[in-house]
């Protein structure tokens, strides 16, 4: 989705990407809204200091009972909400109550309850965001892992050099690649398949001599300071050269742009090559810890090995435990349609006992608002329902989403004309 995200969207999910483990998510960005609410009328949110919030209090409108329930809400219940948040560096399941009042520097902001709301609490129609300095050098490590055994020890390694960016990707998608190499042509601006097939090169041997690796690291470094980039890229060999890895590394952007290509296009070349199945994402962005993965992935592939009929790509942010799964298939099979609610339970049954989130960056929508009462427990849920209350008493905005949702109404509202 990276190429068609609008400001829009990214604002009401709170959205991450490749470069969130540097940079974060929206949430961090975003100064002010112009948001309508229930009431009809226009209002800015931004961050308000003790004096701003006192004035706020004191208002006898629909604005200042807004702020009024809301401060109560997640002052008397602070440790209960600073308790539910998740422990990943990434989240967007439910409403991020969390992080609204700040009691040590007495700040208040309703921004970062809207930004991922989902448009359940009302319409943004403007957001201020603050923009950072974009530098001038990338150099990147590929790794080629046969398994998954040294993963954990990659990623204690290379998180501490702080990588913008620790991405994966697995086989699947690695042979979608070299299947569907001709597609890759037009976005590597190579003028031949000969020249693409060129550069494919090496991945063509690895298919030849051994197979394709199990998954695919891809750690970026940048900065405006090139040798700094090569010092930091250095000591990463020398810190993972005991464990004998295959691996490359691409000193400039062009050079790493046929590895960023294979992880951000390869689904969609699969959606495009495959005939009279679709895109299906109703696992596609849970989270653990970094540190749980080495274990936790084995235990995903497992599980997905259980429905053979289902085509999938594997694909993720290493450094935030953010991975990405969404099957191809054919929905208008009631057969297959009854796979979502029984891999979806798996699945967020096995996240949650890593107490991870259901959703790091694409928020809960129809499918996934179901199962937050069990990642959250009855009583922040019900927090939550009372956030949608003070905002949207009539329940115009966005319904059945973040609370109120039910799986049967899903399942029964799933698309099966395309």
């Amino acid at each position: 989705s990276r190429e068609i995200c609008a400001m829009g969207g990214i604002v009401n999910n709170n959205s991450g990407g490749e470069e969130s483990l540097e940079y974060g998510k929206t949430e961090r960005y975003v100064k002010s809204l112009n948001v309508i609410l229930s009431d009809g009328n226009s209002y800015t949110l931004s961050i308000l200091n003790e004096n701003q919030l006192k004035e706020k209090l004191k208002l006898k409108n629909f604005e200042g009972k807004i702020y009024k329930d809301i401060y109560n809400l997640v002052t008397e219940n602070y440790e209960i909400v600073k308790k539910a948040k998740p422990a990943v560096s990434k989240n967007s399941a439910g409403y991020n109550l969390w992080d609204v009042w700040d009691p040590k520097d007495k700040i208040f902001d309703l921004t970062k309850l809207f930004v991922g709301s989902q448009g359940t609490l009302g319409l943004v129609t403007k957001a201020s965001i603050e923009l950072v300095h974009v530098r001038k050098y990338a150099q990147m490590m590929i790794i080629f892992l046969k398994d998954f055994t040294h993963l954990g020890s990659i990623i204690n390694e290379a998180l501490p050099l702080r990588p913008d960016s620790f991405e994966a990707y697995d086989d699947n998608t690695l042979k979608l690649a070299i299947k569907f190499f001709s597609s890759f042509a037009k976005m590597l601006g190579t003028k031949s398949i000969i020249s693409t097939a060129w550069k494919f090169l090496p991945e063509f041997f690895m298919l030849i001599n051994g197979g394709l690796p199990k998954l695919v690291l891809q750690i970026e470094f940048t900065g405006d300071n090139n040798d700094e980039l090569s010092n930091k890229m250095l000591s990463l060999q020398q810190k993972i050269k005991h464990l004998n890895l295959k691996y490359r590394i691409a000193k400039s952007q062009e050079a790493a742009k046929k590895y960023w290509l294979i992880r951000r296009e390869s689904f969609n070349l699969l959606r495009q090559k495959i005939k009279n199945k679709h895109t299906a994402p109703f696992i596609d962005d849970f989270v653990v810890k970094p540190e749980c993965l080495t274990e936790f992935l084995p235990k995903i592939e497992a599980i997905l090995k259980k429905y053979p009929s289902l085509i999938y790509t594997i694909a993720g942010h290493v450094g935030d435990g953010n991975f990405h799964i969404i099957p191809l298939m054919d929905i208008t099979d009631p057969k297959q349609r009854e796979i979502i609610p029984t891999l979806s339970k798996e699945v967020y049954d096995l996240v949650l006992q890593y107490k991870g989130s259901i959703t790091g960056e694409h928020n809960d929508g129809l499918i996934r608002t179901p199962y937050l009462k069990q990642m959250y427990g009855d009583k922040v849920y019900g927090l939550f329902e009372k956030t949608k209350q003070i905002f949207d008493p009539n329940n115009i905005f966005n319904p059945r989403k973040k609370v109120g949702g039910d799986l049967d109404f899903a399942m029964k509202h799933i698309r099966q004309n395309w």
